[in-house]
């Protein structure tokens, strides 16, 4: 029998040995690759954060510029997925499309039945650029607007941001959003994560483990908590409360407020520093600053009486709502980073593989039990 070493959902277990991600969670430190998250944010890009998880180490400026020439290269989509985007129904929940499409993009890649290293590089910049164009063509074509076609000149995050819209986004709030994207690129063995690296260790292709990831991504304990915090402060805004009220009137009926505490962190969330200075700044400069004066009195608050820290999902509520982007996209925007570090992860379990075959603490009834013929029960 196995011998359990840890309490329920795998908690405090090494499950693998990688190079991409640390986290200090006593310390509130994240780091990709030894690189501390506040030197990437205040100091990298999207681009550049990518290729460090891929390849181990930063770029060279030639070897840079090579990088988004080829996710530039990878920002298309083949007719027919464009052509299943459109056969979804507009009220088709936007992870669920994502889902089905990046399972349907395999058919189209031209290394599908190549899963070495090099093959699923190349795959992981087609994926990159493609969960992008994905998210912003169906969003579109649900609203019954035309797909907007990439432009090559625009970096990853500022494209994004073009597609969806069909508006050339301000520098504010394509580094914004660039900024976003390198806070979300990685965590560590996170669950969707853990399941890319699960399937990958079958030697299954990387779509389905990117498809798998999408799937856990898509539970409300892992991705999804920043859209609970924006339908948060739109009821506070709606009813004209006072934040700090209405939260405490969660709390005395024991209701759950989104984007606090972290599994990991027993301390303020590294990310959750930088979405806040971002949240403060769109709020300046768009000259409303209502969502995120609310969420700073709710952060307040609950700190002095909960002694629990806002996470990265409290502020990127307010962020991704300033920069125009509709509430249900706000997961699919998750996947949009976070495909940086699951390529990076499924790269590094197929390197050097290993089944992943845990064992279970079996807790039923004590062996032997004796089989009761139908007659007898």
């Amino acid at each position: 029998m196995a011998t359990a070493v840890t309490g329920k959902g795998l908690e405090g277990v090494v499950a693998a040995n990688s190079g991409i991600c640390w986290i200090d969670g006593d310390a509130g430190v994240l780091a990709y690759r030894g690189i501390d998250i506040h030197e990437l944010a205040n100091k990298s890009n999207f681009s550049e954060t990518a290729y460090l998880l891929w390849f181990g180490r930063l770029p060279t400026e030639k070897e840079l510029a090579g990088f988004r020439a080829e996710l530039a290269a990878a920002r298309t989509l083949d007719p027919r997925i464009v052509d299943l985007l459109r056969s979804l129904p507009p009220s088709a929940n936007p992870m669920e499309v994502l889902r089905t499409a990046i399972s349907a993009l395999s058919f189209y890649d031209p290394d599908e039945n190549d899963n070495g290293h090099d093959a699923n590089v190349r795959k992981s910049f087609r994926l990159t650029s493609q969960i992008a164009m994905i998210v912003a063509a169906y969003d579109r074509i649900r609203k019954g607007r035309s797909v907007v076609e990439p432009d090559p000149s625009l970096c990853h995050a500022a494209n994004f941001l073009w597609m969806l819209t069909g508006e050339k986004p301000s520098d504010t709030a394509s580094k914004t959003f660039d900024l976003a994207l390198i806070l979300h690129a990685d965590h560590e063995l996170n669950a969707s994560t853990f399941a890319a690296r699960v399937i990958a260790a079958t030697l299954s292709d990387i779509h389905s483990a990117i498809t798998g990831a999408i799937g856990a991504l898509k539970g409300p304990l892992h991705g999804g908590a920043n859209e609970s915090v924006m339908r948060l402060l739109f009821a506070i805004r709606q009813q004209n409360a006072d934040p700090v009220a209405y939260v405490a009137a969660m709390l005395a009926g024991k209701k759950k407020i989104s984007g606090f505490g972290h599994r990991v962190y027993r301390t303020e969330d590294p990310r959750a520093t930088h979405l806040r200075r971002m949240s403060e700044q769109l709020g300046k400069d768009s000259g409303d600053s209502q969502w995120f004066e609310m969420s700073r009195k709710i952060e307040t608050y609950i700190l002095a009486e909960k002694k629990l820290n806002a996470n990265v999902d409290f502020y990127s509520a307010s962020t991704y709502t300033m920069l125009g982007i509709d509430l249900d996209l706000f997961t699919p925007i998750f996947a949009v980073s976070r495909i940086a570090g699951w390529a990076a992860h499924v790269i590094e379990q197929l390197d050097d593989n290993r089944l992943i075959r845990p064992r279970a603490e079996y807790i039923g009834p004590e062996y032997p039990q004796k089989y009761l013929p139908l007659s007898a029960r």
